[in-house]
């Protein structure tokens, strides 16, 4: 069985092209910059290792979409012979609000759904829904299914779930905590426990997925008991361009003495805050780095308040669950950035936590158990794959299983 899966943004689509038999990615690539004259298009085929980058105008995510499947079934490039090679289409929904606790296949019902989460998720979920309108029209017939990103976060109790706020607000809005990287979040704890040869659900663990957006997750037998992001992608972990935990009477306070709007604070506080606004530098984890060796004071404190929330988080979750077993760092930052890893588990012996400087440098974007033979908790860098997750989900649901992790 072959299942694509697809990930919608507001101007791109990142995909992959699995066969579920092997879990072999057949094809993987991404669309950039749609509707702009420049959109660059990437299709990579893993069998050869071949990759065709075109930079053309690709108008919208319908040609985007379109453009994809001819090249997959069209030309020197092409993986299979026809659409109905392709069993499935899985998608990623970022909010599916209190709806969804699992993947569902998609109808018109799930369809209503989502549009009703738009308030929720307005920069993605619109997006992620066109995405499976685009597929009802260009692959007639074939499976979608809907993998959310707040899924895995539903098992989240009501104590660590509901604001401090009239209960009135979450009875008519839902205006509760949902946390978001759910499939990364489930993946690299199943992959640190298969490692270790151990059951998820006998072990204490805590993930962080640091990239452009980050998150922490407290994983308690086999299921998220608490996660830093909350009612938005917005709360939490200082981010890229994201401000993270803030005194909510900061923006009212800067709406008041600068005569901000309130499109404008929307935008300060998550496209002009986090690493970026500390540093004045740039979003990226790797040139804030790069600044701070030169010696750079703004790029030192941005790290330091980086760091800092992450080890704050690990300490909080490590209380709620009683103790702590495992310790997984993924995505951009967390898989790649050695010294951002090492600075992270410094100064934490009370918790158990002691790395082994020398595997943490060879811990470069591969699986690798980074703790010292002394450390109480055995700490992974671990390359996240949601694609996989997504895929899974979609397979799981079609062949009808229970699970999709053993």
């Amino acid at each position: 069985m072959k299942i694509l899966v697809l990930n919608c943004g507001s101007s791109s689509v990142k995909y992959q092209f699995i066969d579920m038999d092997r879990e072999e990615v057949i094809v993987k690539g991404l669309v950039d910059r749609i509707g702009m004259e420049d959109a660059l298009f990437t299709y990579a085929r893993v069998v050869d290792n071949t990759e065709v980058k075109s930079v053309l105008h690709i108008g919208n995510h319908e040609e985007a979409i379109r453009l994809l499947i001819k090249m997959m079934i069209e030309g020197d490039y092409r993986i299979i012979n026809d659409k109905s090679e392709i069993a499935a289409v899985g998608h990623r929904v970022v909010h599916g609000g209190e709806k969804f606790s699992g993947a569902v296949l998609v109808d018109n019902r799930v369809k209503e759904d989502i549009y009703e989460c738009f308030d929720l998720a307005p920069l993605h979920n619109p997006h992620n829904l066109k995405g499976m309108e685009i597929c009802e029209k260009l692959l007639q017939g074939v499976p979608q299914v809907a993998v959310f990103d707040t899924a895995f976060h539903q098992t989240m109790p009501s104590d660590a779930f509901f604001y401090a706020i009239p209960y009135y607000f979450y009875e008519k809005y839902k205006v509760r905590r949902y946390g978001f990287h759910g499939s990364s979040h489930q993946y690299v704890a199943h992959r640190a426990a298969s490692m270790m040869k151990k059951k998820l659900r006998s072990l204490k663990v805590v993930t962080c997925h640091l990239g452009s957006g980050a998150s922490i997750t407290a994983i308690k037998n086999g299921k998220s008991v608490d996660t830093s992001m909350g009612f938005t992608p917005l709360e939490g972990l200082a981010m890229g361009t994201r401000c993270g935990d803030i005194d909510p009477a900061v923006p009212l306070y800067l709406m008041d003495v600068d005569e901000i709007t309130l499109r404008e604070i929307k935008s300060i506080l998550n496209k002009q805050s986090g690493i970026y606004g500390l540093s004045g530098i740039s979003s990226d984890m790797r040139d804030i780095l790069k600044e701070r060796k030169r010696g750079n004071k703004r790029a030192k404190l941005t790290v330091d308040v980086f760091v800092y929330r992450v080890k704050k988080y690990i300490g909080a979750y490590a209380s709620a669950m009683n103790g702590l077993d495992v310790l997984v760092f993924t995505a951009g930052i967390g898989e790649n950035s050695s010294y951002i890893r090492e600075l992270c588990c410094r100064d934490m012996d009370y918790l158990g936590i002691e790395i082994d400087r020398k595997r943490n440098r060879k811990a470069e974007g591969v699986e690798l158990l980074i703790s010292s033979g002394k450390s109480k908790v055995s700490v992974f860098a671990i390359p996240t794959n949601e694609e996989l997750v997504i895929a899974r989900e979609a397979n799981r649901i079609l062949q009808n299983k229970k699970t999709v992790f053993t």
